[in-house]
């Protein structure tokens, strides 16, 4: 296996050099904005990186896990704690397909999205990195369970793959315009699902 070009930036092992690892991801950062998706490989992040191949595969076993990991390290959305569930789902809404709009990621997320169809490292990625959403999402449907907003019953993480569902189909289908009035009437219908009595 080669060595890495730069020796000050040598792998450590298994354990990433963090200073290894932001460059190689800065790199991988800068091969997607100048070659877009379909120009990116591993081989044009190694290059720019001054890393080995092998060190960039050792910490991130497909081009897929790199990727995934610079959407989430782009990403910045505002999950809301208004005290209410209905509001906080409209405003996350809001802020995903506002950062999807109007930054590469929304680019990125959805490229990876397509090759998790034929592509079982990229499915395999794309599935880790969608169970943690679906943790983080539930974690506003809990707080409602919480204050008794909703039903005691109510599965947070199969209404956070409501939401996500509700998300992605307008990623897939580039509509991330949409107004707030439609994605309120989205959440109302989810709400209306899971409302504890009398709310």
């Amino acid at each position: 296996m080669a060595a890495d070009a730069d020796p000050a930036r040598r792998s450590i092992g298994a354990r990433r050099n963090p200073d290894s690892a932001d460059a190689i991801l800065e790199a991988a950062e800068a091969v997607l904005v100048e070659a877009g998706y379909a120009g990116f490989s591993i081989e044009a992040v190694a290059r720019r990186a001054r890393a080995g191949k092998p060190t960039i595969y050792r910490w991130w076993p497909s081009k897929a896990a790199l990727l995934l990991e610079v959407y989430q390290r782009q990403k910045r959305v505002d999950v809301p704690d208004t005290g209410r569930l209905e509001e906080d789902l409209v405003g996350f809404l809001k802020n995903l397909f506002a950062h999807w709009r109007e930054t590469s990621s929304g680019s990125v997320f959805r490229s990876l999205i397509a090759e998790a169809q034929s592509d079982d490292t990229a499915s395999a990625a794309l599935a880790d990195y969608a169970l943690g959403r679906r943790s983080h999402t539930g974690q506003m449907v809990d707080r409602a369970r919480a204050r008794g907003e909703i039903s005691a019953e109510i599965d947070s993480a199969v209404v956070a793959d409501l939401i996500a569902s509700f998300a992605w189909r307008h990623l897939l289908t580039n509509r991330l315009d949409e107004d707030e009035a439609t994605i309120r009437k989205a959440v109302s219908y989810v709400m209306s699902g899971i409302a504890a009595p009398g709310k």
